[in-house]
Order: C-alpha cells, then sequence, then structure tokens
C-alpha cells in the first residue's frame, strides 16, 4: 500500500487566544503537529503535506522536511483538503488525512487504522472513538450488521442520537484516485458556509461505495486541542507516559508528579531523577547519574555517574564523572570535562574545562580554553569583552588561579602557573612563574576619617 498523508492545520485556533499559530504549540516539548507528522511516519507515510492558513510563514519556519499548502481563505475541512488537490495528482494508493492539533495520535494507531482501510476494499475509512461524554461530536451511525451509515453532527442529532458515543475522531483514510472527484460536489449550503470533509463520506456512498469505520482502542490517543487547558491535559499525558518508560528501562524517578521529562530525551540505567526537575529538548543523560533537584537541562549531552542539582545548563556538555551545583549556569558552547568540580554560584560559558580541574565557587569563567588539573581560586572572573569585541583566556594544566583574580583576554597562563589572589592579569603568564599584580599596601597610621 502506497500511503501519503495530509494534514491540516490552517485554523487560527482562536480558542487558544493565542498570537502562536495553535499546532505550534508544544506538548511534551514538541509542537503538537510535529507529534502528528512523527506518527505518520512511523505508519508508513512516505510523504507528509501540510495545509496553513494563520501564521504560515511560521509554521513553515518551524516544521521542516514537509511540503505546504497555502489555504489562504478557511472555508472548511473540505475545502482545505481540496486546496491540496494539485499535490495529489499522480497518487493512486491512500491518502491519509489527519488534523495538525491531535498530538496524541500513535504510530501504532496509525497503523492499525491504515491496514484495516487497505484490507476492506473501502473507497473511505473514517477513525472513530468512544467518548464517554460525546458533547460536540458528531456521531457514528451504523446499520444494523455494524457497517458505517453516516455522520450526524451533534446540532442535527436526535435525542436517541445525542446518546451515541462512538464519535467521528476527524481521521480518514481515503481513495486517493476517489477523494478529490467526490470532495468537489461537497456543497456549503449551512450555517456557517463551509464546505465540510464528512460530506464526502455520504457523497461515496450515495455513489455506491463501501464506507469504513474504525474504532480507536483508546479514545484519549484521538482527543483534538483547542484550548490552554486540552494543552495542559495533553502535556500531562505525554510526560506521564515518558517517565513510566524511563522507569521500565530502569530509571529511578522519585517523584513523576513534578519531574518533566520531554519525549526525545535519553536516560541511562539507574540513573536518580529527584523532583523539580526539568529535562528538555535532544537531551541525552548517562548511567548511574544523580540529577535534580531543581535541575533544568536543555539540549544537553551528560556523561555517566555525573552528579547535579539546583543548576541550569542549556546547549552543554557534561563529561563522566562531573560534581555539578548547587547554583551553577552553564551556557552554550560549553564542555565540562571528567571529574570536574564546579560548586556553587559558577558560570561557564563558551569554555572547555579540562580533567579533573577544580571551580568551587563564585567565577564566571568564559570563552576559556582550560587545561587539566586546574585549581580556579573564588572570586575569578575571565574579562572577555572589551565592549566591542570578545577575546579567549588561556589556562595550562595544573595552574593556580588565585581568589578574586581578574583575568583580562586575550591572555595564556601556562602550564603550572601560580596567580596570586587579587590579581588583575593583562600579560601573559609563563610557565610555572608566579604572577602578582596588585598594587602594594600602604598603612597610614594617622588620618582624618571624614564620617566622623
Amino acid at each position: 500500500m502506497s500511503l501519503e498523508t495530509l494534514i491540516l492545520a490552517a485554523g487560527k485556533g482562536t480558542r487558544m487566544k493565542s498570537k502562536l499559530p495553535k499546532v505550534l504549540h508544544k506538548v511534551g516539548g514538541k509542537p503538537m503537529i510535529q507529534h502528528v507528522i512523527d506518527a505518520a511516519r512511523g505508519a508508513g507515510s512516505s510523504r507528509e503535506v501540510v495545509v496553513i492558513g494563520s501564521g504560515a510563514e511560521l509554521v513553515k519556519k518551524t516544521i521542516q522536511n514537509v511540503e505546504f499548502v497555502l489555504q489562504e481563505e478557511q472555508l472548511g475541512t473540505g475545502h482545505a483538503v481540496l486546496s491540496a488537490k494539485e499535490k495529489f495528482t499522480d497518487s493512486e494508493g491512500t491518502i491519509l488525512i489527519l488534523c495538525g492539533d491531535t498530538p496524541l495520535l500513535t504510530s501504532n494507531l496509525l497503523k492499525k487504522f491504515t491496514a484495516a482501510h487497505d484490507a476492506s476494499n473501502c473507497a473511505a475509512t473514517v477513525l472513530t472513538a468512544k467518548m464517554p461524554d460525546a458533547t460536540g461530536y458528531g456521531r457514528i451511525i451504523r446499520n444494523t450488521d455494524g457497517t458505517f451509515k453516516k455522520i450526524v453532527e451533534e446540532k442535527d442529532a436526535n435525542e436517541f442520537e445525542k446518546k451515541i458515543q462512538e464519535v467521528n475522531a476527524g481521521c480518514y483514510c481515503f481513495d486517493a484516485k476517489k477523494l478529490f472527484g467526490a470532495l468537489e460536489k461537497v456543497k456549503n449550503d449551512n450555517a456557517q458556509g463551509e464546505y465540510y470533509l464528512p460530506d464526502v463520506l455520504t457523497i461515496l456512498l450515495d455513489a455506491g461505495e463501501k464506507i469504513g469505520a474504525f474504532r480507536a482502542d483508546y479514545a484519549d490517543e484521538t482527543l483534538g486541542i483547542n484550548s490552554r487547558v486540552q494543552l495542559a491535559a495533553a502535556d500531562r499525558v505525554f510526560r506521564m507516559k515518558k517517565n513510566n518508560e524511563l522507569m521500565d528501562e530502569g530509571v529511578t524517578i522519585v517523584d513523576p508528579n513534578t519531574t518533566f521529562i520531554d519525549v526525545d530525551v535519553e536516560i541511562g540505567q539507574d540513573t536518580i531523577i529527584y523532583p523539580n526537575t526539568y529535562i528538555e529538548g535532544n537531551t541525552t543523560i548517562g548511567e548511574d547519574c544523580a540529577i535534580g533537584p531543581n535541575i533544568r537541562f536543555v539540549n544537553m549531552k551528560v556523561g555517566n555517574k555525573v552528579t547535579a542539582h539546583f543548576s541550569y545548563c542549556h546547549e552543554a556538555e557534561i563529561c563522566d564523572g562531573v560534581t555539578l551545583g548547587p547554583y551553577v549556569h552553564l551556557r552554550p558552547g560549553t564542555t565540562i570535562g571528567e571529574n570536574v568540580k564546579i560548586g556553587n554560584f559558577v558560570e561557564v560559558k563558551n569554555s572547555s574545562i579540562g580533567e579533573g580541574s577544580k571551580l568551587p565557587h563564585l567565577q564566571y569563567i568564559g570563552d576559556t580554553d582550560m587545561g587539566n588539573g586546574v585549581n580556579v581560586g573564588c572570586g575569578t572572573v575571565t574579562c572577555n569583552y572589551d565592549g566591542k569585541s570578545k577575546y579567549r583566556t588561556t589556562i595550562g594544566d595544573n595552574a593556580f588561579i588565585g581568589c578574586n583574580t581578574n583575568l583580562v583576554a586575550p591572555v595564556k597562563v601556562d602550564d603550572g602557573a601560580y596567580i596570586a589572589a587579587g590579581s588583575t592579569i593583562t600579560k601573559d603568564v609563563p610557565k610555572d612563574n608566579l604572577a602578582i599584580a596588585r598594587a602594594r599596601q600602604t598603612n597610614i597610621e594617622v588620618w582624618n576619617d571624614k564620617r566622623k
């Protein structure tokens, strides 16, 4: 079976009350439409065409490796599909039509759905779900033998039909050759003046075609997101599912309810995640780590046996055996070497810190290449910016940087050099030298204290 996917993502999402297009709101750390695309690809889709409208340019910038169709006027789901007709002129297999605001769809569900359609010889198959509260949904009406008869919108349903719990989930499989011919017959003679995709099913039935209805095992997987409340609910589903997967793989999560891990994060066996921890983006964490409490990692690469707490780290790398925190900020471009100790109130930016070095407390290290076994005293600052340009600092192996040292870049401190506390270093320090750069102390015995 040839499977291509059309995703409807042109709507404004007015109930979200947002300047951001609805389909770009994140669930589990990814835009909800990206979840839909991933699910389709996992089900075997060979290409994805996305119909965009509201916020089109931003959607284009955010979503990669798909084809786009612009629906300039949003005149209903049928009109949205018809706007993509030229993209499927040569298609001969199945077109899977999905909504961009259904992030809980899974590849497993779509595999079952498309396989059922392929085996049924139907012109179209609609995905359905059993909702305990079906308010607002179109009801699925079946014949006495269980076959599909029609879809009745709630506003048109009688009292008996309103009691039906099986609803239209808004996902369809269509025979590519039969879809657009029927779609061109859809009318907009309704209260909204819109062209509705479900009307195609009736048109195909009237033409003698067979229509299928495949019910999802879990209704939650078909839910659409139309409000911030629903967005938060979907996010909880994703995060709890992710936490459960990680725990099944050997990760200890002390309190899953206060641990927020994005869907693409990878964590190794026997790592412990403490409460109030946020692990986001494409972060990978190795084995035997202790992460948290109160950590935020974004797009981080973390090795094995790392201990980190009360810190914010993003776009950086932490190698094996590092101890980090509390109150550390690792900024982009930073690599922390093996067995480094970084203590409280330290910020490191665009720097490499060599194996076994120590930054115990109260340092700013920016644009620095630091060797192995370096000890950096408290209050040390690399002065990397002159108001116009940034410069690098180089510190060799086993150097000792005294407390309250200012390293004015560009400057090089060679291997084994020692800098006395309170120095402002503006010139290179040769290997094994002692550098002292401070004024001689003068004590004045008799002086007039103007404060008295």
